[in-house]
């Protein structure tokens, strides 16, 4: 029924770590296969039952993070109302147009480090009578051309919540509390004047407000301990005004800390609503010596799915460390900052700008599937960051951008935002990499690894994830993601219910382990339509090609 399919991905040469004649085997066998017919080697076999949802999928786990950083802001998204290139009062007009088609749900600023060095009435009113400050963590001069006004507008003009990262670090307790006064009061106090002052009448909407940003790290080097005596004493004073309820979240530690979470939501529980992780992948797990975004071993390509699957073991630690003193569940988890790392490139035009492959995309599509899996508790992700920085949706040069392979994960998994998940069994072959090495288990960094002492490295993972989610209109998604670089899979997916009545499918994927767009190629990666996509009755077949995303939208006859 499904003949195996000759496998035209391409492996340049430094792919051939794995198993070195993996390439030439598999274009054997694949002819001969395609020559014989013979069956695949393995069929994934998915049944979907609408009528078994558990839980939401909020829409901010979809959330986007723009910190005062390379490209980011400057040139990315702001150029100012004088400049040259089309803008919506100064906010770049294709950068703009292209985030609304991602449905951005929720935006987190200034920071990052920089939100624990930012003082906020550098950024208030006339732009060019602002100050010029120094950008401590990131270099440079910061002209404070974007500041207050310029990110709450911009999350009006997105139609998107407000995620505000205030100032523990350096800043006083009474400064973070007049900023949420200017920012949400609409009574007659001088803070509220002086926001009308600088062109603004109503308050805005800010739904969450961060109190500092890894302050066990650039936030301050502090213990958990004294944090959490910190946060307790900063959260008191961010305030609810004028109706504006505030969502205050304290800043968990990043990769794996457990004693540091455990301390800090025991300490800080009942005066919190929800505490967040950071998680990055580094190929390399080494902070000096990270990996290349471009022209990778195989090996860097499974330790980036390797790492990205052990965020579900991590997120269920730190769960179970909420759930002893919130077994109500009245508290959430946020992973708000996360994605992959990479050492710059030598072109890198500004900094932690780095280029996003197929790879890139595959590791987003897996972080989450692993966010609506655990989605009771994590209602709130932001990857880092939004454009030119890290693992960005956007790329900026000059007068062009490009949507990295990424952006395309999330345009098409935006039909999850607000769905309920529909938990999913079923039975996926095993991706093996022979050549890939553990990380070193005490690197060079604050970051905690992940790897521990005396827990055995594995090097095999899962080769497929799939989640599915029912829309209120009815309409069924499955997504599925294939990490092995070599395999293809036949996959048949079986609705309980009745017979359907439309089903869509696409597919991202890359002829190379390194495939990306580029400002001469802004096209070379993008989703398209799964031409094998075959219906008949409740069932839904097709192949699973390697190193890809795809996703089913299917409806059922009333």
């Amino acid at each position: 029924m499904w003949p195996r399919r000759l496998n035209v991905l391409a492996i340049p040469e430094p792919y051939s770590q794995c198993e070195p004649m993996r390439t030439l085997r598999y274009l054997l066998l694949g002819c001969l296969s395609f020559l014989t017919a013979t069956p695949a080697l393995c069929q994934i076999k998915i049944t979907v039952d609408p009528s078994q949802t558990d839980h939401t999928i909020a829409p901010e786990i979809y959330g986007q993070f723009a910190e005062h950083l390379g490209g980011c802001i400057y040139g990315g998204l702001w150029v100012g109302p004088e400049s040259n290139l089309p803008n919506v009062r100064g906010y770049r007009k294709d950068v703009l147009e292209a985030l609304k088609q991602l449905k951005v749900p929720v935006l987190r600023w200034p920071g990052g480090c920089f939100a624990d060095d930012y003082h906020w009435r550098d950024g208030i009113g006339q732009r060019d009578q602002r100050p010029r400050t120094l950008n401590i963590y990131w270099g440079g001069e910061e002209t404070n051309a974007f500041g207050t006004h310029e990110f709450l507008d911009l999350c009006e003009l997105l139609d998107c919540e407000a995620y505000v990262a205030g100032n523990v670090g350096s800043g006083t307790v009474e400064e973070m509390r007049e900023w949420v006064e200017y920012m949400t009061s609409d009574s007659q106090s001088e803070l509220a004047q002086l926001r009308r002052k600088n062109g603004r009448e109503k308050p805005w909407r800010v739904k969450y407000f961060g109190v500092g940003n890894e302050n066990w790290g650039c936030g301050g080097n502090m213990t958990a301990e004294y944090y959490s005596d910190l946060y307790r004493r900063y959260a008191t004073y961010v305030r609810d005004f004028s109706g504006n309820r505030i969502t205050k979240v304290a800043n968990g530690p990043s990769g794996r800390d457990l004693p540091f979470m455990k301390t800090l939501v025991g300490n800080a529980h009942e005066h919190a609503d929800a505490f967040s992780m950071h998680y990055y992948v580094l190929p390399n797990s080494d902070w000096n010596v990270k990996g290349s975004a471009l022209n990778f071993p195989e090996s860097e390509w499974f330790s980036v799915m390797q790492q990205t699957y052990q965020v579900k073991e991590l997120i269920e630690d730190y769960i179970a460390i909420l759930d002893e003193s919130d077994p109500d569940k009245r508290l959430d988890l946020y992973v708000d900052e996360w994605g992959t790392w990479y050492d710059p490139g030598t072109d890198t035009p500004s900094a932690l700008y780095q280029q996003n492959s197929i790879r890139d995309a595959v590791s987003a599509a897996l972080f989450l599937h692993i966010f609506h899996e655990h989605a009771d508790r994590i209602t709130m992700g932001n990857i880092a960051q939004v454009v030119n920085v890290l693992q960005a949706m956007i790329l900026t040069r000059d007068d062009e951008i490009l949507l990295t392979p990424t952006y395309h994960v999330f345009e098409m998994y935006k039909v999850h935002q607000g769905s309920s998940h529909i938990p999913l069994t079923f039975e996926s072959p095993i991706y093996t990499c022979d050549s890939a090495e553990a990380p070193p288990l005490n690197p060079p960094s604050s970051f905690k690894a992940d790897a521990q002492p005396g827990k055995p490295w594995i090097n095999s993972i899962d080769a497929v994830s799939a989640s599915a989610s029912l829309a209120t209109d009815g309409t069924i998604t499955v997504s599925l993601v294939n990490t092995s670089p070599t395999d293809a899979y036949p996959v048949e997916i079986t609705y309980a219910g009745n017979s359907l009545d439309h089903v869509n499918g696409r597919v991202l994927r890359s002829d190379r382990l390194d495939g990306h767009n580029t400002f001469d190629t802004p096209d070379a990666v993008q989703p398209r339509s799964i031409s094998n996509l075959k219906t008949v009755g409740n069932t839904v077949q097709f192949l699973l090609p390697p190193a890809s995303v795809s996703t089913v939208s299917a409806t059922h006859s009333k």
